[in-house]
C-alpha cells in the first residue's frame, strides 16, 4: 500500500491497486472501475436509443460488437505507440492486466466495428453514435479514477495547492527525468504534480452535462452529438495531455494532444457549418429490398423507418416475454403436480 498526499491541501490517502484477493488472484480497483464505467456508459446508452429512433435490442447488439472492438482498438493504439516495449516480447501485448488501453483506440474500434455491424442490421450509424456518446463520456470520466488507484496519468510538477505526490510517483518520474528533459520536460521528482487524470475526469463529467441537458433537446440532425462530444473532448485532451509525463508519442508529437486539437477543429467546425447554413448531415436509410441506402436528411428517428422498426422490436420483445411467462407457469404446474403425487 502506497500513500498518495495533496501536501497543498494538507491530505493523505492510503491507496490500494488490489481491491479484493481470491489466493494467489487479484482483483484490481482499475478493473472493477473501468468495468462500472462501462456499465454506466451501457445505461446512458440504451436509456437514449429510442430518442434517436434505434430500439434498445438492436442497440444493444451493436453495442456490445462495439464493446469488444472498443477493447482491442484501445490496446492495439497503446502497443503501436509503444513497440519498443514489446517488440522483444510480443506476448506481453495480450496481458491486458498489466495495463496500456488508450481511449482515442478505444474510440476508433468502437466506431469501426460499430459501422460493420450497423451496415449487416442495415440500421444507419449516426443516430447509434449520438446515442452512445455521452455514455462514453461518462465512461471516461469514471474510468480516469483507474488511474488515481494505479497512481498514473499524472502531469509535471505545479506549485497549485491540489498537486499530488507519493513515491511510485517520485519512482516513475525519476527512471524518466532524462527521457521527459529530451522533450523539454523538467520535472523534479520531490515536487507535487498535476492530478490530470482529475482533470479530464471533471472536464468529461461537464461534457455529460452540456451533452444530455442542452444539445440533446436541441437535435436537429443525426450526428449532431457526436460532433460535440468530438468537440469537447477535444478541447479539453489536447490542453490535458500537452501537462503529462507519460504522453504516447510519435517522434517529437504527443500523438493524443495532436489528434485532440483536431478533433476540437473539425467537430467545431461542422457544428457551426450546419448551424449556421442550416444544412442538416446525410442519414443513410436501409429500404426492405435495395442493396444500397438511400440518402435522407435530418433525423432517423423521424422517419417511417424507425417507427416501423421500433414497433417490430417491440412485438418482439412482447411475444419473448410472453412465451418466457407461459413456460415458467407450465414449470411451476409441472411442479405442484409432481408434489401433489
Amino acid at each position: 500500500m502506497d500513500i498518495l498526499r495533496f501536501p497543498g491541501l494538507g491530505l493523505e490517502f492510503p491507496v490500494d491497486r488490489v481491491a479484493i484477493s481470491i489466493g494467489n488472484f487479484n482483483i484490481y480497483w482499475y478493473g472493477i472501475i473501468i468495468a462500472v464505467a462501462f456499465a454506466m456508459g451501457l445505461w446512458v446508452y440504451l436509456s437514449h436509443n429510442r430518442r434517436c429512433g434505434i430500439h434498445p435490442d438492436e442497440g444493444l447488439d451493436v453495442i456490445l460488437w462495439a464493446m469488444l472492438g472498443a477493447i482491442v482498438g484501445a490496446r492495439a493504439y497503446y502497443v503501436a505507440f509503444r513497440w519498443d516495449s514489446y517488440k522483444n516480447n510480443p506476448a506481453e501485448i495480450f496481458n491486458l492486466r498489466g495495463g496500456g488501453l488508450a481511449i482515442y483506440g478505444g474510440i476508433i474500434g468502437a466506431v469501426l466495428v460499430a459501422f460493420l455491424v450497423c451496415r449487416i442490421k442495415k440500421l444507419p450509424l449516426l443516430p447509434v453514435m449520438d446515442a452512445a456518446f455521452p455514455g462514453v463520456l461518462l465512461g471516461q470520466a469514471i474510468g480516469r479514477w483507474g488511474n488515481f488507484f494505479n497512481m498514473e496519468a499524472f502531469g509535471c510538477n505545479t506549485t497549485l495547492p491540489w498537486g499530488m505526490t507519493s513515491a511510485p510517483i517520485a519512482d516513475y518520474l525519476s527512471r524518466h527525468q532524462a527521457e521527459l528533459y529530451a522533450q523539454g520536460i523538467v520535472v523534479d521528482p520531490s515536487l507535487p504534480v498535476h492530478p490530470t487524470f482529475l482533470y479530464e475526469s471533471v472536464w468529461s463529467l461537464i461534457g455529460v452535462a452540456i451533452l444530455l441537458l442542452w444539445m440533446f433537446p436541441r437535435r436537429s440532425y443525426d450526428g449532431q452529438i457526436a460532433l460535440g462530444y468530438m468537440a469537447w473532448y477535444g478541447l479539453g485532451r489536447f490542453f490535458i495531455e500537452g501537462l503529462r509525463t507519460d504522453s504516447l508519442m510519435w517522434g517529437p508529437v504527443r500523438v493524443s494532444q495532436a489528434l485532440g486539437g483536431i478533433l476540437f477543429l473539425l467537430g467545431t467546425a461542422l457544428l457551426i457549418y450546419f448551424h449556421s447554413l442550416g444544412k442538416k448531415p446525410m442519414t443513410l436509410e436501409y429500404i426492405e429490398g435495395q442493396k444500397k441506402p438511400r440518402i435522407t436528411l435530418g433525423r432517423y428517428v423521424d422517419t417511417q423507418q424507425s417507427r416501423d422498426r421500433i414497433a417490430e422490436g417491440d412485438a418482439r420483445a412482447a411475444a419473448k416475454a410472453k412465451k418466457n411467462s407461459q413456460a415458467k407457469q407450465e414449470t411451476k404446474e409441472q411442479q405442484n403436480e409432481r408434489e401433489d403425487h
